[in-house]
């Protein structure tokens, strides 16, 4: 029988994943990462022929392609920015420039696209930077002065650097090996037109997650969510009606439910009861697993957006069983998200009247394994915050700081006690 219990969630879980998708492909998901500090080559008055070939110390250089033609090459470069050592795709150019005049003043322009997947087609690569960005979209596009050349035909014979761009600019669609083409301008100044453009194939084994990877892995992790959550509600081996509907809803609203279809919506309403069926059926997860895959493919923002969720179902049927809370308990620990905030959400959403049974640990943040001192600093903070909210003008607050000075008291003595 547990042999089967694999196949037929994967099939379960499969379907809730193909409807998530279909659904939310209109949700950007931005991950912005705001850095500072950088060094141009381009931005000169004068154009840098004055620059030597090998100038930054690239080792290897292959010859001019075609010396009447702009040719370009990228190679991946270290430089330092302070006391730290950054990698950075070089650009270089050479060959001839074929300008409207002499000293006419150019700009330069580049663009990084990923052509590794024949299937999917080329998609470009994207800054994370704002000002590297183009107008109404996330793709990379670098640009700055580049001087004036200094003849209407200006040819550089040797290979002359004209920008360094820093790879933690940059964010690729997948992680893995990617095939980058890169595209080099050289626009007038004057009307913006281009006056000659280069491109160049390199490669890159990009070790982070990229941008589609990065969505799809939220989408799964939504799916991943709502087993989670399932499994919080069967944990006492009871579904309520009110925990079910609490996860539905949650599945509707992070699905963008609003916008699907009535195909789609039917979809995504017989994966809910199918589930709601096999965890009926008594059937368990390795939620342990599903949790350790989750660490590695989100950020710590989603991982909390979870217990959440959890959290809120355990609240729905206004006990917070022994069962449950020990399953989000490790959840918790599984997820690797900070003791402190978690015992915040507990507090928040699950307030100390509602437990079944007093977990120590969760609600006043002390455990076996603490020292007599650590134990009593524990107590005497809990003891002040609560202390603080006895004569709150909100009854709620006021009745759960009661009982909460209640447990601390009791927690004393016994920690004096065991001591």
């Amino acid at each position: 029988m547990e042999e089967l219990l694999i196949p037929i969630l994967i099939v379960i879980l499969t379907a809730i994943a193909v409807i998530i998708l279909g659904l939310t492909a209109r949700i950007r998901f931005p991950w912005v990462i705001s850095r500072s500090g950088h060094q141009d080559l381009a931005g000169q008055e004068n154009f840098p022929v004055s620059l030597e070939a090998g100038s930054d110390q690239i080792s290897g250089l292959s010859a001019i392609t075609d010396s009447q033609e702009l040719n370009c090459m990228v190679q991946l470069t270290k430089m330092e920015q302070g006391d730290c050592v950054v990698d950075a795709f070089t650009v270089q150019i050479g060959g001839t420039i074929h300008a409207p005049s002499d000293m006419h003043y150019t700009t330069l322009q580049i663009l990084l696209t990923d052509v590794t997947d024949e299937v999917g087609g080329a998609k470009p690569v994207h800054s994370r930077l704002k000002q590297w960005k183009s107008k109404d979209s996330q793709t990379f596009c670098y640009s700055a002065d580049l001087g004036r050349v200094p003849k209407q035909v200006t040819t550089l014979s040797d290979w002359t650097s004209v920008a360094r761009l820093h790879i933690d600019w940059l964010m690729f669609p997948r992680k893995g090996k990617r095939n980058v083409q890169c595209t080099t301008s050289i626009l007038s100044r004057q009307n913006g037109r281009e006056i000659t453009s280069a491109t160049c194939n390199f490669n890159y084994d990009n070790p982070e997650y990229g941008y589609i990877d990065l969505q799809q892995n939220v989408q799964r992790t939504k799916n991943l969510a709502v087993a989670l959550a399932f499994a919080v509600s069967a944990a006492d081996r009871k579904l309520y009606d009110c925990e079910i509907e609490i996860i539905k809803n949650w599945a509707r609203n992070n699905l963008d439910y609003s916008q699907a279809s009535d195909k789609d919506r039917r979809k995504l309403e017989k994966a809910l009861n199918k589930t709601v069926a096999f965890f009926s059926n008594g059937n368990q997860l390795d939620a342990y697993k599903i949790c350790r895959e989750i660490v590695e493919i989100v950020p710590l923002a989603q991982r909390y957006d979870i217990l959440d969720l959890c959290l809120h179902v355990v609240q729905a049927n206004g006990v917070a069983a022994a069962e449950e809370m020990a399953l989000i308990k490790n959840f918790a620990q599984w997820l690797e998200v900070d003791t402190n905030r978690f015992r915040g959400m507990v507090e928040k959403i699950l307030p100390v009247g509602m437990h079944e049974a007093t977990d120590q640990e969760v609600i006043l943040g002390v455990s076996a394994d603490m020292s007599k001192e650590k134990t009593r600093r524990q107590l005497n903070k809990e003891y002040n915050k609560w202390n603080s909210r006895v004569t709150n003008p909100d009854p709620k607050i006021q009745h759960q700081a009661d009982q909460m000075l209640k447990l601390i008291v009791e927690a004393r003595v016994r920690s004096e006690c065991v001591s």
